[in-house]
């Protein structure tokens, strides 16, 4: 008998990949790939990560338990959309039964694509998110994919969603489904020890979008009803997902610093890769909001900038850079919708202040409160990435032909929101509102 039909959800779900994690976690990956009944692997990761002989160890690690690999280096730093085909069709000409990526979210989303594309031949277009592609959902399983990050940030090893730049559109979109999510996700905070102080902020600049913008996402019950079979995997927040953004939130604010300063902090190293980790879980269930929204066309538009800190052959906007540019305002403008929430993520990243300790104590907030309360939230997430320079940094480096300032030479400045600003103006940062969607996990 059917009960009451509601007009709005009630039912979220909760999925993420296993994950191991710990020091010197990567030294198990050839018993994991073997539990999983890999026999041939092809792994996947980039120049950088292959000259540091990251990949050639997995490799051996692999071979020690008698399982034959393969390593490709091609992957590119913030892939495009024809890297991305580049790779399917390698590994279309390779024979293996797992995948294993070594890199930052860059090398694991490549990789799932070239997943997706061995398995079921298509252009990748097809899969893309409409309406930048034609949304065609994942046939079916794919073959085991071990994901290992070498960086803090996209949390990659444990979501649904692989985001490329479409380069003849001009914007960053992504396939999102939930057999995209890797097999397993073995984290080793030794393996983001090389990462350069620019590397680290960029990531860790995503590191608190994605868990800012996951607890503040509308939530799941404040949406539509949905058959099992259409429910998306990026629900809204959720009791679940809340729990695991407070936390790295709380990480975050409290070691990002630690580690961009010095990168041989172990323990600033750990916790970040933990919080990373955290919200990769949390925005891979609740989704994300504005400040992803906004940087998919910051990034499409990039021409000429090539950021300090990264190896590449071709001009980009770091991802982190892209979603930390808009991110004070973004929330700013959010704070309305649920300033408890707001206040809630701005103690977590340190803020004190009457409006904080209201909110501890559960007081009622008037009209003066509520835009007082959005500055305020404002100003904890510029104090905690040091941005206070924001607007003065962004236009100088915008109009300068340095480009923007090297977080290693000046740490004690802003940490992302100069260099943001700089990419935005020399990338062109015009026409956001005219570009398409379908992005990374929008909810």
């Amino acid at each position: 008998m059917k009960g009451v039909t509601l007009p709005t959800e009630t039912v979220f779900v909760m999925e993420n990949s296993p994950i191991k994690f710990g020091l010197g976690a990567m030294d198990e990956i050839g018993f994991d790939a073997s539990r999983l009944g890999i026999k041939k692997a092809l792994i996947f990761t980039d120049r950088h990560v292959a000259e540091l002989g990251l990949s050639e160890r997995v490799r051996n690690l692999l071979e020690e338990q008698g399982i034959k690999a393969d390593v490709w280096d091609g992957v590119e730093v913030e892939p495009t959309d024809r890297s991305m085909e580049e790779a399917g069709e390698y590994a279309r000409s390779k024979d293996f039964d797992g995948l294993i990526a070594v890199g930052g979210g860059s090398t694991i989303d490549t990789c799932k694509a070239a997943n997706l594309l061995t398995c079921y031949p298509a252009p990748l277009l097809d899969y893309i998110n409409k309406p930048v592609g034609k949304g065609v959902p994942v046939p079916g399983p794919m073959r085991p994919l071990i994901a290992v990050p070498t960086t803090a940030g996209t949390g990659s090893e444990t979501t649904a969603v692989a985001v490329t730049h479409i380069v003849d559109q001009n914007v960053k979109a992504g396939v999102s489904h939930r057999l995209l999510r890797p097999a397993l996700g073995v984290v080793d905070p030794l393996n983001t020890l090389t990462a350069p102080p620019e590397v680290t902020a960029a990531a860790g600049a995503d590191i608190l979008t994605h868990a800012i913008e996951s607890y503040t996402t509308r939530p799941y019950h404040a949406r539509a009803k949905h058959h099992p079979p259409d429910r998306p995997a990026y629900i809204g927040a959720n009791p679940a997902s809340d729990i695991w953004c407070e936390k790295a939130m709380e990480y975050a604010a409290r070691y990002l610093r630690r580690a961009v300063l010095n990168g041989l902090d172990v323990e600033a190293r750990l916790h970040l890769a933990l919080a990373a980790n955290y919200a990769g879980i949390g925005f891979g269930n609740a989704g994300v909001h504005i400040p992803h929204a906004v940087a998919y066309p910051i990034a499409g538009l990039v021409r000429d900038y090539v950021p300090s800190g990264y190896r590449t052959r071709h001009p980009l906007v770091p991802h982190g850079m892209s979603v930390i540019l808009t991110a004070p305002a973004a929330f700013r403008f959010t704070f309305a919708t649920s300033p408890e929430r707001h206040l809630r993520a701005a103690e977590l990243l340190g803020a004190e202040g009457a409006l904080v300790e209201i909110h501890r104590v559960g007081g009622p907030f008037d009209d003066e409160m509520r835009g007082d309360g959005a500055e305020a939230f404002r100003n904890s997430l510029l104090l905690r990435l040091r941005l206070r320079g924001l607007r003065t940094a962004g236009r100088q480096r915008a109009g300068s032909g340095s480009g923007a300032r090297s977080l290693a030479g000046d740490r004690d400045a802003d940490m992302a929101g100069g260099i943001a600003v700089a990419v935005a103006g020399r990338a062109g940062g015009a026409g956001l509102a005219d570009a398409p969607g379908g992005g990374e996990a929008l909810a």
